[in-house]
């Protein structure tokens, strides 16, 4: 499954982001690198060594306007206030005690094609953030992706289907924090109708997404046939 959005940010990355604004700068960053995202094929899952080759043929998502009341995440009412939030860092591990998972972050890129990078598939223990987007903590949508498995054995995400609406999961920080996530919903989506703009359309609020792939295998075109989103918020 691969990350596409309709434009690559314009805002630079790196290992520890200079400090942002509270204003206008951060918010076109998070819009511009998260908003318009959507999962494609082939990236974060498969049984054979072809299986994490990003597919060419998954249709672009369209692109997703910015505003300054986007939906709140399933199962939250509308009109809720913001919320906690924290400073732009840089994620450092992700911790899931249900599923024992325990992984290090690497920074994932948009690629020439335009679709996200996906994590080494010879560390089955690694999760990947988009760099450009909002970092887990801060306002915004942040996205976490991971392998369900590789073509040797099951992957860091394996049973990421586990999670329960009430869950919660953490992200160690490079400034030393410790950010804690509440799990909201737990759903399923056909890669050829994945809700790109619920998943990834900008909001008030610090919230995360953990993507990985599911469904069956599909030999045919070497790609699982369902997306696997967990929708959480910082509390």
């Amino acid at each position: 499954m691969t990350v596409r959005p309709s434009s690559p940010a314009d805002n630079p990355g790196g290992n520890e982001p200079a400090p942002t604004g509270q204003g206008s700068r951060t918010k076109v960053m998070v819009m511009g690198a998260v908003a318009a995202l959507v999962l494609a094929v082939g990236l974060f899952g498969g049984t054979d060594t072809s299986s994490d080759t990003a597919s060419s043929d998954t249709p672009r998502p369209p692109r997703a306007a910015h505003t300054s009341a986007a939906a709140p995440p399933a199962g939250q009412p509308a009109g809720q206030r913001a919320g906690k939030r924290l400073p732009r860092s840089r994620p450092v591990r992700l911790l899931i005690p249900k599923i024992s998972v325990d992984a290090p972050f690497t920074e994932l890129a948009i690629g020439r094609t335009g679709q996200l990078e996906p994590p080494p598939a010879d560390d089955i223990n690694l999760v990947g953030w988009h760099s450009k987007g909002a970092s887990p903590g801060e306002a915004g949508t942040s996205v976490i992706a991971g392998h369900v498995d590789t073509a040797t054995s099951a992957a860091v995400f394996a049973d990421l289907g586990e999670l329960e609406k009430g869950d919660v999961f953490h992200v160690k920080r490079a400034d030393g924090r410790r950010a804690s996530f509440v799990v909201d919903s737990v759903e399923t989506f056909d890669k050829e109708h994945f809700p790109s703009r619920r998943v990834y359309g900008d909001t008030a609020q610090a919230q995360v997404r953990l993507i990985t792939c599911a469904g069956d295998y599909d030999r045919t075109v070497r790609d699982y046939t369902d997306n696997l989103v967990v929708f959480a918020h910082l509390v």
